[in-house]
Formats: C-alpha cells, sequence, structure tokens
C-alpha cells in the first residue's frame, strides 16, 4: 500500500503525543481558518506542546497552520511529511534560542520555552526516526542532506537517475549538490528547475548559482547577466567594480547586458522563462555537452 511505499509508520503519521495523551489527526473534516489563535482555540491539540508568548511568532504560525493542514488529510504525502520536519525545526530552532532568554517580569515565560523546546526535540526527534528508511524522494533527501545517511543518498539519486522527481525545489536542491562535482549535470537540472518554474514558485538565487557555473567555465559576459538579473530582482546591494571586472571594464558591453539583465528580469517574474535568452543559451549549452 501507500503507506508501506513511503517507508512510513501509519500510526506515527496519524498520531502524535503531547503529555502523554494520544490526539488523532486527519480523521474529521474540518474549516480552514488561517488565523493561529482560532486554530489553536478550536484545536487545541495542536497547540499544547508550543509556547504562547511573541517570541517565535512566525515559526510558531507555519508550524500551526500546517499542523492544521495535515490534520485534513488521512494519509500525508512524503512532501508534506518533508515540510512539516522543516517547520518544526525552524520552530526547534528558534524556542531554543528564545528558551534562553530570561524574561526578567514574567519569569515563568522562560519556563514555558525551556519546556516547549524540550518538547519540540522530542517531536522532532520521532518523526525524524520514524521516517528514517523511507524510499520517498523528499524523506531521503531530509535524511542525507541532515544525518549523511547513506542508504537514503542512495534512495535520493537513483530517484533522480530515473526521472522520478518532479518537485522544483527538490531538483534544485541537487543542482546546487553537482555544482562542483559535476557542472554539467547541475546545469541540465538547473534548466529543468527553470522549466518547471512560474512566478509563485522561482528563486532567485538560481541565478547566482547558474553564475557560478559560468564563472567556472570563465565566461565572465554570462556570469555578469545572471548576476545582475539576481540584482534586478532582488534589489541586492553589490559593488560595480566586482561587475565590471566580470567583463573586463568593457562599457560598450556592459550596456547591453544591463538591458539583457532587465528584460531577463521581466521575463522570469512573470513566469516566461521559455521566451528568454537564458533557455536558448541553456539549450545551446547542454545540446554541445551530450
Amino acid at each position: 500500500n501507500k503507506a508501506m511505499e513511503l517507508g512510513l509508520n501509519k500510526k506515527f503519521v496519524m498520531i502524535t503525543s503531547f503529555f502523554g495523551i494520544t490526539v488523532f489527526f486527519g480523521l474529521f473534516g474540518c474549516e480552514h481558518p488561517t488565523n493561529t489563535q482560532v486554530i489553536c482555540n478550536k484545536n487545541p491539540e495542536l497547540c499544547a506542546d508550543l509556547h504562547e508568548d511573541s517570541w517565535c511568532r512566525f515559526e510558531r504560525g507555519d508550524l500551526i497552520r500546517n499542523r492544521f493542514k495535515l490534520k485534513s488529510i488521512q494519509l500525508p504525502s512524503g512532501e508534506q511529511i518533508y515540510q512539516q520536519l522543516l517547520y518544526l525545526e525552524d520552530y526547534n530552532k528558534c524556542v531554543e534560542l528564545a528558551a534562553g532568554v530570561q524574561h526578567i517580569l514574567h519569569p515563568e515565560r522562560t519556563n514555558e520555552r525551556a519546556r516547549a523546546f524540550g518538547l519540540s526535540s522530542q517531536t522532532l526527534a520521532q518523526l525524524q526516526e520514524t521516517t528514517r528508511g523511507s524510499l520517498e524522494p523528499h524523506l531521503a533527501y531530509y535524511h542525507w542532506s541532515r544525518f549523511n545517511d547513506d542508504e537514503a543518498e542512495a534512495v535520493l539519486f537513483a530517484a533522480e537517475k530515473a526521472d522520478q522527481i518532479k518537485d522544483i525545489a527538490l531538483l534544485a536542491q541537487l543542482a546546487a549538490y553537482y555544482l562542483r562535482v559535476d557542472p554539467v549535470k547541475s546545469k541540465q537540472l538547473y534548466a529543468q528547475v527553470l522549466q518547471g518554474s512560474n512566478p509563485d514558485n522561482f528563486q532567485a538565487d538560481w541565478l547566482l548559482a547558474l553564475a557560478s557555473l559560468y564563472r567556472f567555465e570563465e565566461r565572465g559576459d554570462i556570469e555578469y547577466l545572471l548576476s545582475k538579473t539576481n540584482i534586478e530582482m532582488t534589489a541586492a546591494k553589490f559593488s560595480q567594480d566586482h561587475m565590471q571586472a566580470l567583463i573586463k571594464g568593457n562599457k560598450t558591453l556592459q550596456s547591453k547586458l544591463d538591458g539583457d539583465a532587465v528584460t531577463l528580469a521581466e521575463q522570469l517574474r512573470a513566469g516566461k522563462y521559455q521566451q528568454s535568452k537564458l533557455k536558448i543559451l541553456l539549450d545551446k549549452d547542454l545540446t554541445k555537452s551530450l
């Protein structure tokens, strides 16, 4: 069955334990409020192990909303459980720091954060253990990247080789891994990532990764174009001298590339990678490498 394919313990997916109380997820339909206080009021079991003050507000909110989302799903996918692992990690790291901050007026809040850190650490460790050995690529990636798990690595790269990974966020992680060990493979994966991108999921950092590949090839004009496009999309600070050095101070070329970067940024924001010069460039490069 599907649970066996994911290598998941269904019992853990369906239940979790807060204060020794078993709480069932995914058994009943529910509404979809987004305000975390509303969620906690109607579903106190989802928030019982968390602290209540304003520290780690974003991490706590993301975790609560994701728990609420999972509550309506009887058998979460590997990707959904992977997201829960990430939200748990973020919350756990933040509340660990918060637990070390002494509250002078309300010392009980410091104790509450310490308790939340202990409980979230336990929940995270349980979910990590439950998903260990999963055949699902997202969970295999998690265990490989976090624990250098050799079996998870084998599962992950077998899935990539068999073209079973469609999530571009995960493909981008693999593309970043291949940057130094296999630049051609990295470029192939980034081409897939860009092909599957849209205005909602596009990450400007992908351009910097690609720029580094062209740096290795000593193609300063392409490195400049991609770096400048990233700057256009993120408004990041940059060194004009460093940028000009990429193209040996050629101001005529710089003017052209600046214009191209503006156009490329607009296309990528609009989800029009297919019509861009970047696609033509990557397709040409990858054809040569075959």
